[in-house]
């Protein structure tokens, strides 16, 4: 995995997860807390999610096939949906539930310094995770806002982990006001509201996740800014006159295929124009190395046509 990938982010997750994921079970055994037994499973479908990040980012490196001409890059993309699936059923179904149950049959808690004492720990480990991912993710951000980087991010591992990692902050404090609650009345279901709290959280994030990775799995196009540069690499002024039309598509996170039609002068010579489309890859793959896969046919411009638009019953970019 590429270093866009996050893997320093996704492996300082699985470390503070897996930590903290029996800390919390710890915690549940001798509480009988119900939020400490939803924060546990949330622990432990995190770790199995950054699993899936890392099991993707190791099948997305196999080389392209007869069968996929265009390699395995979106395997990414397919894990990080799972990731979302984990998240949903495993994390916040299973808190809901669990929520509801001690809702409807609460108890007192026993031992109530175990979930204080396990909590604070999280915090701090969740905290030093959150740290990691948002120290890799600024180094990729650029001037996006936060939410801009996570919906536009093409790499999806870095998202996934800065969700996961707020989603578990937020409901740590949500399973400590739960827990204080309990332990200042003395109701249990405190417990179980703090529990359900934590299940809408995790759903959300969840539906946040799927939503953005369909998205990637369906086939997003290069940013506005990589378009352009595209599109000016490709002109030189001599040869190649402009671009008829062009279609970008990510084959991965760091691939991306480029499709153009370019506009060439009626009198060039077929040698010209071959020469013209070597020069024209070159310069696209220098201002956008991930352009890798680039197909570029050359076309006579006409200006009456293109003055006319498209025509919406053809294929997009078909003359």
């Amino acid at each position: 995995m590429s270093a866009s990938g996050g893997t320093k982010a996704i492996v300082a997750a699985l470390g503070a997860n897996l930590a903290i994921a029996a800390a919390k079970f710890v915690a549940f055994a001798f509480s009988g807390s119900s939020s400490m037994l939803a924060e546990g499973v949330h622990s432990l479908a995190d770790s199995g999610n950054q699993g899936l990040l890392l099991l993707g980012g190791k099948k997305a490196k196999r080389a392209a096939t007869a069968e996929h001409p265009f390699g395995y890059g979106r395997e990414r993309y397919i894990y990080g949906f799972l990731v979302s699936i984990v998240l949903f059923t495993i994390g916040g179904v299973f808190a809901l539930y669990e929520g509801y149950e001690k809702i409807h049959a609460p108890h007192p808690l026993e031992d109530w310094y175990w979930p204080i004492g396990v909590l604070i720990f999280a915090v701090i480990a969740e905290g030093f995770s959150f740290r990691t991912a948002i120290k890799e993710s600024n180094e990729l951000r650029g001037k996006q806002t936060w939410t801009q980087f996570v919906r536009r991010a093409k790499a999806p591992e870095l998202p996934v982990v800065l969700l996961e990692d707020f989603g578990a902050l937020v409901g740590l404090v949500l399973a400590l006001g739960g827990v204080g609650l309990t332990i200042a009345t003395g109701d249990g279901i405190w417990d179980g509201i703090g529990t359900m709290c934590i299940g809408a959280l995790l759903v959300l994030i969840a539906l946040v996740l799927a939503a953005e990775t369909k998205s990637l799995l369906l086939g997003e196009a290069a940013g506005p800014e990589q378009v352009a540069k595209i599109r000016e690499a490709v002109v030189d002024g001599d040869v190649v006159t402009g671009v008829i039309h062009m279609r970008t598509l990510h084959l991965g996170p760091e691939e991306l295929l480029v499709a153009a039609k370019i506009a060439v002068r009626h009198d060039d010579t077929a040698t010209q124009v071959a020469r013209a489309i070597d020069a024209a890859e070159a310069r696209i793959r220098a201002a956008v190395p991930i352009a890798r896969v680039i197909y570029l046919e050359p076309d006579i411009y006409n200006e009456a046509v293109a003055a006319a638009g498209a025509d919406p019953s053809k294929t997009p970019g078909e003359n």
